[in-house]
Formats: structure tokens, sequence, C-alpha cells
């Protein structure tokens, strides 16, 4: 019995009798109010602990020799398809000019209606039997060798493309005027898809795979109509002054897409008109900074994110700026770490308590200042009335 007692005496939650309670009005009200304010933050804190949260912290890209995707979705209202190509380059020399593969061009009419969409390079006419190197039409089971028709280095040389053909013929300073009696071009229908393309616009989307280092990829109208392609300008009055650059940009992204990522360009749209109406060269300078998204799961995502300024310079003066669309971008050194995480159970249920224990104890003592407030105001009244 005496421990029991002594129990007893620990107990630092002593027990009042019903008899003495005073249930008050603001007592209820502020019951109510505590009561539905708790119900409220504790939900709140059910949301947080079955939903992830993303921290973020900043560290040194330590990252080399890698190799990026650039994404993009850039529509040209007024400028055909087969005018428009696809440059890069970087600090490090490398160059690929009128880049074909893993892209996709959308003919596009005045509306914005696709005409026809096809890989670059795809659809073209067919030779049945092109023209060798060694000057003979193509026999079966021969591996086809394109002439450079007498513009070939050496013996072994091949053309296979209109483009190493012209590549041949500047090479030796000889214009090619005669376009249409060259195999390659006419299987590939250069002239008659710039004739049944004029006056109509372009879409292209797809990616470039380039270095991880500073550089730039551009849109340029007009590679294929150079020196050699005079009577095609006069023909169709592609002069590079006419040019029009107007695009919009649908997408633009460096590497993969990550939960909240932000890509300022996508649906950024400039047209040509807004100033003087001149050709040039419009410019975005990207600054890509790194960034890794770690999941709940502990999956990485390695992706960049990126802000962009713009600058438009026209055509004026000399020497000419070559007119199209110019991405530079070039990346930051430090990167940005996302990393989803979920509040623990133990952090959870603290959360709780306080916000149990918290709301009570203030209610108490804003219940205690109302009921003795409310005591001490009609005392006074009592005694002013017998005084």
């Amino acid at each position: 019995m005496e421990l029991w007692n002594k129990l007893r005496s620990l107990d630092a939650y002593p027990k009042v009798n019903e008899d003495f309670y005073s249930r008050t009005l603001s007592g209820g009200l502020i019951t109510i109010f505590s009561s539905i304010a708790i119900l409220l933050l504790f939900f709140s804190e059910i949301r947080l602990y079955l939903y992830s949260a993303t921290e973020s912290k900043l560290t040194v890209d330590t990252s080399r020799g890698e190799r990026l995707h650039i994404n993009f979705d850039v529509t040209f209202p007024a400028l055909p398809c087969s005018l428009v190509t696809i440059d890069t380059m970087d600090v490090s020399g490398e160059q690929h000019y009128d880049i074909r593969h893993d892209i996709i061009k959308k003919r596009i009419d005045q509306l914005g209606n696709v005409i026809e969409s096809r890989k670059d390079g795809v659809g073209s006419h067919k030779i049945e039997r092109p023209l060798q190197n060694h000057g003979g039409r193509l026999d079966h089971n021969e591996a086809y060798c394109g002439s450079c028709y007498g513009s070939e280095e050496s013996d072994n040389q091949c053309c296979n493309t209109c483009e190493e053909v012209r590549d041949a013929y500047r090479k030796k300073g000889w214009a090619l005027t005669n376009v249409e009696s060259i195999d390659q071009c006419k299987r590939e229908g250069f002239v008659q898809r710039l004739k049944d393309e004029h006056g109509e616009g372009c879409n292209i989307h797809g990616f470039v795979d380039v270095n991880k280092v500073a550089g730039n990829f551009h849109f340029a109208p007009g590679k294929g109509l150079d020196h050699a392609f005079n009577f095609l300008q006069d023909m169709l009055n592609f002069q590079p002054e006419n040019y029009n650059i107007s695009h919009k940009i649908n997408k633009l992204s460096f590497g993969k897409d990550f939960p909240g990522v932000i890509n300022p360009l996508d649906g950024v749209e400039w047209k040509q008109g807004q100033t003087t109406g001149l050709t040039g060269m419009y410019q975005y300078f990207v600054k890509v900074v790194p960034t890794i998204y770690t999941d709940i799961r502990g999956r990485k995502i390695h992706s960049n994110q990126f802000s962009v300024t713009e600058h438009f310079r026209e055509a004026i003066g000399l020497p000419r700026p070559p007119p199209g669309v110019y991405f530079f971008y070039e990346f930051s050194p430090i990167q940005v770490d996302f990393t989803e995480e979920n509040t623990s159970l133990l952090h959870f249920l603290t959360n709780i308590c306080a916000i149990i224990g918290g709301i009570f104890t203030v209610a108490g003592i804003l219940d205690s200042f109302v009921y003795h407030g409310h005591r001490a105001i009609k005392k006074k009244m009592e005694i002013g009335k017998l005084g």
C-alpha cells in the first residue's frame, strides 16, 4: 500500500471532481475553434507525411567527358524545310553541318497545318541505275560509289549525295550550274523540293548530340543555295536578305525532363516584322546548370536547367551576319542536386504531439484570460452597484 501511495503522489495530472467544474460559453467557443485548428493541421501533416518533399543543395560539377542531348521543337512559319539546316560546333573543335539524323521535318502551310512529315533526307526520288564513278551504271550485286562528275581527287573517291558532289566541285573551284543533270541531286529531288515548298513553313523537331562543353547550335536558312545555285536564287527569289526567320520555340531542353523542371523558352515566339522587317541573326545566350534529380526510390535523372537572354542583330553593314536562329550555350561549374525525401514516422508523431499540445496550451491560456477577465469585470460592476 505504501508503494501505491508513493506512485499516487507522483501524479502530474490531479483529477478534479466534476461538481467543481465551471463551464462557460467562451470556453465552448474556444474549444470548437481549437478542435478545428487541430484537425486542419493534423490533415496537413498527414499530407506532408504521405507525399515526398524535395530538398536541394549546390555542389561543384565534377563530371568530365560527357555528352548531352539537346531536344528541340521549333516552327518556322515562313521558311521551307528544304532551306533550313541544323549545324553544331563547340570549343573543342567538333563541328557538324547539315545534321539530318534524329530530326523530323514537317512541311506546314500558312495556317500552320501539316502538309507532310518526314525524316530529313527521306522521301527522295528513286534512280533505277545511278551513275557509278567508273562511268557506267550500277549493276546488280555491285556496291554503289557515285560519280563526282570529273571533280574527284582520286580514282577511289565516291560522291554518293548531292552535297558531296557540290563539295567536290567547290574544292575544284567549279560552278555546278546544271543540277538536274546530277543523278544524286535528281534522286534527292533538290530542285523539285524547292519549287514544291516555295511559300511554305517548316516545323523541325528532334535532338542533337553534343559534347558537354561550351558551343552553339543553329538553324541556318539557305545553306543549299550557295554561289553554285545562283540560277535558283533568281528563279525562286531566295535571296539571303529575303529570309524571314520568324520562329516559335515549342520546346527546348538540355537533357531529360524531371519533375518540376521549367524550360524558359518553351512557347516563346518571335516575329521578324516586330523590328525593321530586315532579316538577321537572332541569338539566344543560354547558361546551362547541370542538375541531378534523385527520386524517392533512389533513381537518378541527370539533366540540366538553364537561363537565357536574347538579342537580334540585323543584317546591316559589313560584314553582314549570317541569317538564322543561333543558340550559344555554356555550362555552369555549379551543379544543383534535388532529392526527394519522405518525413520519418518519429518526426510525424512529434509534429502531431506538438500540434495537439501546443493548441490546447494556447487555448487554455486564452480561456483562462477570458474567464478571469470576465469575472473581474463582473465583480467591479457589482461593487459599483452596491456603492
